[in-house]
């Protein structure tokens, strides 16, 4: 009985390592990038979720009570055109300021 007892929380760790790996073989994951203390208990965390080809960062804001996603990163950038060239701002900018001859 004092044998059985020794080795249960051995078994204990094992079944759980096989849970976790069971849980890892769809591909989905979540990874901890970053982490800073802001005030007594509470956090901004960048988290990295998803699996292989749709992996987003979120930033959350973490506190004893409540998990609130502060930012989604990357997304804003998707939704918006892509950025003008310094040259072609300038030469939109110009050709708009430029004055009629007479």
């Amino acid at each position: 009985m004092i044998g059985a007892l020794a080795c249960l929380p051995w078994l204990l760790k094992r079944w759980q390592q096989r849970q976790q790996a069971g849980r890892n073989v769809t591909g989905t994951s979540a990874q901890v990038l970053a982490s800073v203390a802001v005030g007594p208990g509470q956090r901004v965390v960048t988290v990295e979720v998803g699996h292989d080809a749709q992996k987003t960062c979120l930033v959350l804001g973490v506190t004893a009570q409540s998990i609130h996603c502060l930012h989604v990163l990357g997304q804003a950038a998707a939704q918006q055109p892509a950025p003008v060239s310094f040259a072609g701002a300038m030469a939109q900018a110009q050709e708009g300021v430029q004055a009629p001859q007479s």
